[in-house]
């Protein structure tokens, strides 16, 4: 997933005169990649009601949605922004600044608000819950471990999978990304950018390939686990950063590129096409992000961090209390109404508080309630 700050979006920054930055257009500065995200998040999380739920009155959210492509995308995305952003921070300091503040704490909050609060609907009793587990829970999730110990002590036990938030096992690979960034930019000055950008891709494609064989002739399903592990999913964030670096080209016929991307796409459904599948999925999402504007979606915040993070929790929740198992259409309806609660208070309560006052989110949020004052004034015959 990527979530970023774009504070440094905005021309150039002194202590970088000396280094000349990536092309700037001005669709970099009016995109719809908060809609995308958010719209990715919901996918993960429609699909999950079904997958942690069984009911069968679901099953067709998986096959309409697919969890996997929004993974994909949200790795595009992060390619394509924290790579601009890496370009526009100030400092190796600032940059690491902007993805702490950004990702950390919401993701703190999630978890130790599951780990304080979830003994209420355990089967140990608050002496059992408070134990070596827990205390492995806490340290392992909040080091981006989850893998390690994905649950809590009686928690959960009668659901078809017991796990706490299986969903944040996409974050560690996030935070790898922001961490690889600084150097694969060290690279691009050094060596340039499109042998460094086209040699990670195919490293990280024969990964994939190696552990999929692997798979095939063993029957055991961990090689499978381990390919959608990083390096398995760098090929689709470096496909994003490709098409970050060299925009000036997909902006001359961006249509020719989505035709081509469709019809790549399109072949791959029937004959694997896994060469090129990750970037040709990369340029149907940065068009979609970059060339059919429909407005300043983050005017009113970014919401779509808090619907990936919290949605699972919920699910479970819902699906042990049982409550709503006669009435799939009630469960969810309610799932969408509570994840949406959580994100919009996780977003006022946590995220924004965290945010650097030149966020690009908390400018949106100032101009619509400019325009609001204004549209208000307007309306009032004595001013």
């Amino acid at each position: 997933m990527s979530y970023h700050e774009s504070a440094d979006t905005h021309g150039k920054p002194p202590e970088l005169e000396h280094h000349v930055l990536p092309y700037d257009s001005p669709r970099l500065t009016r995109n719809n990649f908060d809609l995308l995200r958010l719209l990715f998040a919901a996918t993960v999380c429609l699909v999950h009601a079904y997958d942690l739920s069984g009911y069968p009155q679901l099953a067709w959210l998986a096959r309409v949605l697919s969890p996997a492509s929004a993974l994909k995308g949200f790795f595009v995305v992060s390619g394509f922004l924290v790579f601009m952003s890496f370009e526009r921070s100030s400092s190796l300091a600032s940059y690491a600044r902007k993805r702490i503040r950004r990702i950390y704490p919401a993701y703190f909050t999630v978890v130790m608000l599951c780990a304080v609060a979830l003994p209420a609907v355990g089967s140990q009793g608050v002496g059992g819950y408070f134990s070596l587990d827990w205390g492995k829970y806490v340290l392992a999730n909040l080091f981006f471990l989850n893998f390690l110990q994905p649950g809590l002590p009686g928690v959960f036990e009668s659901n078809p999978l017991a796990a706490v938030n299986g969903a944040l096992w996409t974050l560690k690979i996030e935070v790898m990304f922001y961490l690889m960034v600084p150097f694969f930019v060290f690279l691009f000055r050094r060596f340039a950018r499109l042998p460094v950008l086209v040699l990670t891709y195919g490293l990280s494609l024969a990964y994939v390939a190696l552990l999929t064989a692997a798979a095939e002739r063993t029957g055991s399903g961990i090689y499978l686990e381990l390919a959608r592990q990083l390096p398995g999913q760098l090929s689709y964030f470096m496909a994003g950063a490709f098409l970050y670096y060299f925009l000036p080209l997909f902006e001359r016929r961006p249509v020719c590129f989505l035709f081509a991307a469709a019809l790549v796409l399109a072949v791959d459904t029937i004959v694997p096409l896994p060469l090129l599948e990750p970037l040709a999925l990369a340029t149907v999402v940065v068009f979609f992000a970059l060339f059919l504007y429909v407005g300043n979606f983050a005017k009113y915040g970014d919401f779509s961090y808090g619907v990936y993070i919290i949605h699972f929790p919920v699910i479970q929740l819902l699906v042990q209390g049982g409550w709503l198992r006669d009435r799939p259409g009630w469960f969810l309806a309610t799932l969408i109404l509570l994840t949406g609660m959580g994100a919009l208070a996780m977003w006022h309560l946590v995220e924004k508080r965290f945010l650097l006052r030149s966020s690009h989110y908390l400018a949106g949020e100032s101009l619509a309630a400019a325009a609001t004052d204004l549209a208000s004034d307007q309306s009032t015959p004595f001013r």
